[in-house]
C-alpha cells in the first residue's frame, strides 16, 4: 500500500491516468456517436424503401433494418474496445494476429454465404422487386414469398416452392413493375359484319371496364388482325396493372363471347393471352 500511494501520487503518474481516462471516455463517446448516427441513416433509408413504388415486406424491412444496427453495433463496439485496451497499455499484437488467422479460415469457408448476404442486401435496398411481385430467376418463375438474407423463396402458379441461394441471382425479370397488356383475339365466321362487329365489342369492351377494377382504362379495339379463309380474327388490347393481363383476358374472352351471342354475331372461336 505504501508503495502504491507513493507512486501513484506522483504528478506525472496522475496526469497519465487522467489523460488515459479522457481517451477512453472520448473513445466511449464517439463510439455511442456513430451507431446513433448509422441508426439514423439506417431508418431513413428504410422510410425511404418503404414509400418507394416498388414495396417491400414490413416485417423483412424491419428485419434488415435491425440487422444492420446489430452489425454496426457490433463492429463499432469491437473497435472501441480494442482501443481501449490499447490505451491501457495491453499488447493487441498477438491478439489481432489470431483474430486475422481465424478470419482468414473462417473467410475461405463461407464465401459464398457472404455473396448470398451482399447479394440479399442490394436487392431489398435496391427495390429489384419486393414480396408479392411475380418474377422470372432463370427458369423458375412465380410469385416472391419471401426475401431472406441468404436465400429468396418464389412459389410457382402449380405450388413449387423454389428456394434460390442470393449469390446465384444474376438476372431477373420482375413482372409486376408497371403495368401489362391483355391482347383477345375475337374469331368471327369469315361473312361477318366487321363495322357491326367492332362497334359491339367497343361497347362490350367499355361495360367491362367500368366493372372491372384491374383494367387502368377503357380497351381498344384495334381491328382485323388476321384473314383466314374460313374466319377472321379482331384483336382487343387492354391495359392492365401488373400481371393481371391473364385474369382481364379470362373476364374479355367471356364477355365478349355472351355479348356477341346475344346480337346475333357469327363467331367461330375467342381465343386469348
Amino acid at each position: 500500500m505504501h508503495w502504491i500511494r507513493e507512486h501513484v501520487s506522483k504528478p506525472e503518474i496522475v496526469a497519465s491516468i487522467f489523460w488515459i481516462a479522457i481517451k477512453i471516455i472520448l473513445i466511449y463517446v464517439i463510439a455511442r456517436i456513430v451507431i446513433k448516427v448509422a441508426d439514423k441513416t439506417i431508418d431513413h433509408m428504410v422510410i425511404a424503401r418503404e414509400k418507394s413504388p416498388l414495396k417491400i415486406d414490413r416485417r423483412r424491412s424491419n428485419t434488415i433494418s435491425i440487422l444492420i444496427h446489430n452489425l454496426i453495433a457490433y463492429t463499432v463496439n469491437l473497435v472501441a474496445i480494442m482501443l481501449i485496451l490499447g490505451q491501457v497499455g495491453l499488447n493487441l499484437g498477438p491478439l489481432l494476429a489470431g483474430a486475422g488467422v481465424l478470419g482468414l479460415a473462417i473467410g475461405f469457408g463461407a464465401q459464398s454465404l457472404v455473396k448470398d448476404v451482399i447479394t440479399g442486401f442490394f436487392i431489398i435496398f435496391e427495390d429489384q422487386f419486393g414480396v408479392g411481385d411475380v418474377i422470372q430467376i432463370d427458369q423458375f418463375k412465380g410469385t416472391v414469398e419471401e426475401i431472406g438474407i441468404r436465400v429468396t423463396r418464389i412459389k410457382s402458379w402449380t405450388g413449387e416452392v423454389h428456394i434460390i441461394p442470393n449469390g446465384n441471382i444474376k438476372q431477373v425479370t420482375n413482372f409486376s413493375t408497371y403495368n401489362s397488356i391483355a391482347i383477345v383475339d375475337v374469331s368471327l365466321a369469315y361473312d361477318a359484319d366487321i363495322d357491326r362487329a367492332i362497334v359491339l365489342l367497343n361497347e362490350v369492351v367499355a361495360e367491362v371496364y367500368e366493372r372491372t377494377e384491374n383494367i387502368v382504362k377503357v380497351p381498344q379495339v384495334l381491328g382485323v388482325q388476321m384473314v383466314g379463309t374460313t374466319d377472321l380474327k379482331i384483336r382487343v388490347i387492354a391495359e392492365c396493372t401488373p400481371n393481371k393481363q391473364g385474369e382481364v383476358g379470362r373476364i374479355l374472352n367471356a364477355e365478349i363471347k355472351k355479348y356477341l351471342d346475344t346480337h346475333g354475331i357469327k363467331q367461330e372461336k375467342v381465343e386469348g393471352n
